[in-house]
């Protein structure tokens, strides 16, 4: 009886939802057959709003009204005054074909209630609340009259010296996938958009961006195909999956080919193979930006991009402004005009824009910043955080003498990261208050600056201001800095350290040394700060280093010296709260790394699922003459992937297989009992992990392939399960054919990618 209802249910969803594109089609057959040239093409353009600033460009006001006016402006972005959307709105209803605006943001890691930066939502290992995380960010969104959001940021990530690591997953297309999948459920619900309250993702940025040469931004990647398929692409492919509605080109190049104007990854790759149904729009001036690779003038790029599958253009105009006179020279055709604006028509009858152009417009501040936000807020970041060494110090007392010192302890704004855009950015709790909040005597607290970012006064000007620098107006004053000599200010710290018990230090990297257009040569601590760590050592004070950061940092020094080191990346509106939670106790730190942290910036990239050579060099084993390793550094991270220490213990028994073989489509189950042999409750990420023994083209030394994050009390054990099948298994091969082949697969499961041996070994027939 019950599976007759559900297969009435399904049924009747399906006749629903094909009825629902029968809709569709018909409304917008008719919509373009009343379309000029000029008003399709028209849709295919997008602009920032006034004062927004995207690629050193800035949308006049007049100059959108204007494209409005002529019907050449499918949609705005960068502005959530609902007043003013509703504006520009009543303008495009009235002028052309009368078709509404799409409205989208930079939410990257939050809309007005800041989250952690993705690479450390990604530290929680946490799909759930991650999912959560991003409906409560749709919500704030759509509130202020966006329906499209410029996230997630999928790019797999191997190089620390590229700033934009901060805005993705870390280094594991597995990992990666599933962070993936969580972000878009999360942000769009059931992809219906009937509630008002999910909106439209846009993934980013297709494809294989995060393999910049040398982690310099917009840099040039080289990548074989299987390497790109096995190594890079999964997290696009599972947002596909998932139903993602739009997808977003990156700058890079492939294949000789920049990806704005690549047939083969947009058209071939995301559409025909994958069957990506959405629309593509491009990175901000990335059209115009192809004739500076070389390959035309602006017509013929834009022509090439077109044709390649990208359907908008975002704010080089150079679609608007070349492809009526580029059809009539026969460049391409006019179905490559009508799919583009097909696709885009889709996606705003999809949001119910057609219906309502002003659904999302109602201006619902109440559920902007509320209390309920902020309580996701603080919960995500108390996951997100990772304990890398804990020599005892830690949790602290509440009745200790602590003092708080570091240019980053008071610092609000770089707790909320990079790629900010929120009003209440300058709201987020710092570490200072963040502790102060905790202890009831505050007198037992004291807090120092401690010292300047950098010694230089131009890298230090970079970290603070690099950011907005290009586009203050001229003569504008910027807030002066380095006006304490460095050494006073770090008089006043040990002066402090010295009547204090502990010592909590608040080192690392402002908000403006990470992200987009903020790459590094050197990932150390810069040299002002390791002086004020020096010195707080000498005290013979116990010292609790406070980590913020947006990018793995080589922290071997401080390895050895710090007795506590606590990474808590940037963790947004509930940062500092968030971060006392765990310094006292209240919570026991549960995040692992999703990047290995260096022992030297030379190691870079470093990732875990590397391959080995024909010279293979152990991990941490003394240099040998021709083996492939350094003479000057042992080969494996400091911190390796999936890395982090918890106020308590887990033990791991041994691991069980329910058989040695796998056939046909079977099944096996591997299991191990993990147990919490410490004194308190904790959370521990247990980690699944393969390697293909032999196989016809080579294959990574490690693979995760699963994880389950699960809560144990003191004392208590539990058995976990994860289940294998060949698709688990399989590969793309040198022809780009996926399959699992025969052969011996070695079984893993661990606490991260280091500590797990070969447990088991399964063979496949």
């Amino acid at each position: 009886m019950k599976r007759s209802l559900l297969l009435f249910v399904c049924t009747l969803m399906a006749a629903n939802i094909f009825a629902q594109g029968q809709s569709m089609d018909r409304f917008i057959n008719d919509l373009m057959g009343r379309m000029t040239l000029e008003q399709k093409i028209g849709q295919l353009n997008l602009h920032s709003a006034p004062g927004f600033i995207s690629a050193q460009k800035v949308s006049e006001a007049d100059a959108n009204v204007r494209l409005l006016r002529a019907g050449q402006l499918g949609g705005i972005y960068g502005n959530e005054d609902p007043v003013y959307l509703r504006q520009m709105q009543d303008i495009a209803m009235k002028s052309g074909a009368r078709i509404p605006l799409i409205f989208g943001m930079d939410v990257i890691h939050g809309d007005v209630t800041v989250f952690p930066i993705p690479l450390a939502t990604a530290s929680s290992w946490n799909m759930n609340l991650i999912e959560e995380m991003a409906h409560t960010a749709a919500r704030e969104a759509s509130a202020g009259g966006v329906c499209w959001v410029f996230s997630p940021m999928v790019d797999i990530a191997r190089d620390a010296r590229w700033g934009r690591i901060a805005e993705g997953a870390g280094e594991d297309p597995f990992l990666g996938g599933e962070i993936a999948k969580a972000y878009v459920r999360g942000y769009q619900g059931d992809g219906t958009y009937q509630d008002g309250e999910h909106v439209m993702t846009c993934v980013k940025h297709f494809a294989l961006y995060g393999a910049a040469e040398a982690g310099k931004d917009y840099n040039q990647v080289f990548l074989d195909r299987p390497e790109a398929f096995n190594g890079y692409l999964r997290p696009y492919l599972e947002a596909v999956k998932a139903g993602a509605g739009s997808f977003m080109s990156s700058f890079n190049e492939f294949e000789g080919i920049p990806m704005t104007a690549n047939r083969y990854m947009l058209n071939d790759v995301l559409r025909k193979q994958w069957g990506f149904g959405g629309f593509v729009v491009s990175d901000a001036n990335a059209v115009g930006e192809v004739v500076n690779h070389g390959l035309g003038d602006t017509a013929t790029v834009a022509a090439r991009a077109l044709h390649a599958g990208l359907d908008m253009d975002m704010n080089s105009d150079a679609f608007v402004s070349t492809l009526v006179k580029s059809l009539q020279e026969g460049r391409f055709t006019m179905a490559d005009i009508d799919l583009a604006c097909r696709r885009v028509l889709e996606a705003k009858y999809k949001l119910g824009l057609f219906a309502d152009p002003y659904r999302y417009l109602n201006n619902k501040k109440s559920v902007i910043y509320s209390a309920e936000n902020r309580a996701v807020a603080r919960r995500m970041a108390q996951e997100s955080q990772v304990l890398l060494k804990n020599d005892g110090i830690l949790p602290l007392r509440k009745d200790m003498r602590i003092a708080v010192v570091g240019p980053l302890a008071a610092s609000n704004k770089d707790m909320g990261g990079t790629w900010t855009l929120s009003p209440k950015a300058g709201e987020c709790v710092s570490v200072l208050q963040g502790i102060k909040e905790a202890i009831a005597d505050t007198a037992r607290l004291s807090y120092r600056e401690g010292s300047w970012i950098y010694c230089d006064s131009t890298l230090e000007f970079n970290a603070r201001y690099g950011t907005i620098a290009s586009f203050v107006p001229a003569g504008y004053k910027f807030p002066s800095f380095h006006v304490t000599p460095q050494q006073e200010l770090i008089r006043q710290a040990v002066e402090a350290a010295q009547q204090a018990d502990v010592v909590v230090a608040c080192v690392g990297e402002t908000r403006g040394m990470s992200g987009e257009s903020s790459s590094r040569t050197d990932l150390t601590l810069p040299d002002a700060q390791r002086q004020l760590l020096q010195a707080l050592k000498a005290t013979g004070k116990p010292v609790v280093m406070v980590l913020m950061t947006g990018r793995p940092l080589v922290l071997k020094e401080e390895s050895r010296q710090m007795d506590a080191i606590l990474n808590i990346w940037a963790l947004g509106t509930e940062g500092g709260r968030a971060v006392a939670d765990v310094l006292f106790g209240d919570v026991n730190p549960s995040g692992k790394l999703t990047v290995s942290f260096p022992r030297s910036t030379g190691q870079e990239p470093l990732y875990y699922n590397h391959k080995s050579s024909g010279r293979p060099h152990p991990d941490g084993a003394p240099f040998k003459k021709f083996t492939s390793g350094y003479i000057d550094e042992p080969n494996g991270p400091l911190y390796p992937f999936g890395y982090g220490l918890s106020y308590t213990k887990f033990a791991y028994g041994p691991l069980r297989l329910s058989a040695d073989k796998i056939s046909g489509n079977g099944n096996v189950a591997a299991t191990v009992r993990v147990t919490n042999t410490g004194k308190r409750d904790g959370q521990e990420i247990v980690q699944f992990y393969i390697h293909a023994k032999y196989s016809t083209s080579t294959r990574p030394v490690k693979e995760l392939k699963g994880f389950q994050k699960i809560s144990l009390k003191a004392g208590e054990s539990q058995n976990v399960t994860f289940k294998i099948n060949k698709d688990l298994l399989s590969y793309y091969n040198h022809d780009l054919q996926w399959g699992c082949e025969p052969g011996q697969y070695d079984i893993m499961i661990g606490p991260d990618s280091q500590h797990t041996g070969i447990a088991k070994a399964l063979f496949v027939e």
